[in-house]
């Protein structure tokens, strides 16, 4: 009988959390979700030397705005607290002794002087491993009353001892059987002078201790899991299924690093997104297809529809590139999808703090006109400020093209007749237009162009009709003379 899907995501909180740490927790959770497992946050807090106050909770709240929830971890609690590393040290001396003592580690007491001596040596073989390890100094080759001396008067780090000549190898469920020699891996520290554990060290324990059952993260710790693998084999203990996620590419190819993005103006922070007005919605399923697919066409999906559809098996091997034009249009779908009432209540916050006043039935209406317009729900008060005041500024292009001579006195004498004969709709509207040019015996091209710059400021937009109706033959009037008067009648 199977075990029950146990999944991880382990972040260290040395900074916002970023854009590709979400994915790796998104997949997580995905697979924990569709099998009725269990989604479990840790946080590897043992390097206090890059420890940022703020980012555990910022991953915490980033993951709860996308609506990852955790079924254990800081907040939710769970069978195996504490789930901070830097609280389980105790835990890693014991582990890392019993190594010791079963001949899988060693006490290390070389300087610093002597590791770089290590790292600078001419023959080419600069790792701490098999072939050097007899050379430094260390309870391997010292004996065991040096060792027991220098353990009460020097510090000292606890190495793996890597085994000579053996094959390493673990089937990883996205890219197969993978295999090293361990005499290419180094013998790692597991224990650091300071009595904290490495990365290494903790992460094994840890994912041993919370019967984790598949290590879903990205392939930069491809090279890493040979010395994990190691690790579990000197322990007996049976590793987790492995899955290392192919890389986040920049759109110009490499990996998507900060230094890249910021040249490139893409933010790398969850943060960032959520300030520039994406909806969580449309960053997970931008990120779910940043190296999987379903195998059809298909583009949209909800996360609980994400659920229903993932594997591991359809993850691809090869870089993900990023692309903001690809993100955006997600941003745009889900927009699309909301009702004009659930739209509203979104700008509500942004009109308020930009001292607009606008009943929530006026709002709606201006959703209804914008919402296959709009990429971010800001851009109602942005790009369409013309619905909640007069324009102060027209297309120069527009003014030149299509305000002749005579276009205010033409809108004077439309508005006036609007008076007469209040808006109520799009087609009062409409019939409004097309009666007016045909008295006149004009085009329609003569007042259409001209009449929506005085609403509005622009060429385009939502239909002029609608916006006719919207604000109404007074407001309408009063934009015309507006108009009139800044462009020149």
């Amino acid at each position: 009988m199977a075990h029950p899907v146990r999944v991880r995501f382990a972040p260290s909180p040395t900074g916002l959390l970023h854009i590709g740490g979400l994915r790796t927790a998104l997949y997580n959770y995905l697979l924990a979700r569709q099998t009725g497992g269990t989604f479990i946050l840790r946080v590897e807090d043992t390097d206090q030397t890059r420890y940022v106050t703020e980012a555990e909770a910022d991953i915490l709240d980033s993951l709860r705005w996308v609506g990852l929830d955790i079924d254990e971890g800081p907040g939710a609690g769970g069978p195996n607290q504490p789930y901070y590393q830097s609280q389980r040290s105790a835990l890693y001396r014991q582990y890392a002794e019993q190594l010791i003592e079963a001949g899988h580690a060693y006490y290390a007491f070389d300087t610093p002087d002597a590791l770089q001596a290590l790292r600078e040596r001419g023959d080419g073989n600069t790792a701490y491993n098999t072939a050097t390890r007899g050379a430094m100094r260390n309870s391997l080759s010292m004996s065991s009353e040096e060792t027991a001396t220098a353990l009460q008067s020097e510090p000292y780090v606890v190495r793996l001892k890597v085994p000579q000549g053996q094959t390493i190898a673990f089937e990883d469920a996205i890219r197969g059987t993978v295999s090293f020699q361990s005499d290419v891996l180094d013998d790692q520290v597991l224990l650091k002078s300071d009595g904290l554990p490495t990365y290494h060290l903790a992460n094994v324990v840890d994912d041993h201790h919370m019967s984790i059952t598949h290590v879903i993260r990205g392939e930069e710790w491809l090279p890493s899991t040979p010395k994990h693998i190691a690790l579990y084999n000197a322990f007996g203990w049976t590793p987790p299924q492995m899955a290392h996620l192919p890389l986040i590419l920049s759109p110009t190819g490499g990996k998507l690093s900060k230094r890249n993005a910021d040249k490139m103006g893409i933010p790398v922070s969850v943060r960032q997104y959520r300030e520039a007005g994406y909806l969580p919605e449309a960053l997970l399923n931008f990120l779910a297809f940043l190296g999987w697919n379903d195998g059809t066409e298909r583009e949209l999906f909800r996360l609980d529809e994400l659920v229903q559809a993932f594997s591991l098996s359809r993850v691809g091997t090869t870089g993900a590139q990023f692309s903001m034009d690809k993100l955006q249009w997600y941003n745009q779908q889900y927009l699309m999808a909301y009702t004009s009432a659930e739209l509203a209540a979104l700008a509500r916050p942004l009109v308020d703090a930009a001292g607009y006043t606008i009943t929530d039935d006026a709002l709606e209406q201006v959703a209804a006109m914008t919402r296959e317009r709009v990429v971010f729900v800001s851009d109602i008060v942005g790009n369409y400020a013309y619905f909640f005041e007069p324009p102060t500024a027209y297309n120069a292009k527009g003014v030149k093209k299509r305000w002749k001579a005579d276009t205010g006195s033409l809108l004077a004498a439309f508005g006036q007749q609007l008076l007469e004969a209040p808006l109520e709709t799009a087609k009062a509207a409409h019939d409004a237009v097309h009666g007016f040019v045909a008295e006149r015996e004009i085009g329609l091209g003569k007042i259409m162009a001209p009449l929506r710059l005085a609403l509005s400021g622009e060429m385009g937009g939502p239909d002029l009709f609608e916006m006719l109706a919207f604000f109404g033959a007074e407001e309408t009037v009063r934009r015309i003379n507006l108009a009139a008067e800044r462009i020149g009648s």
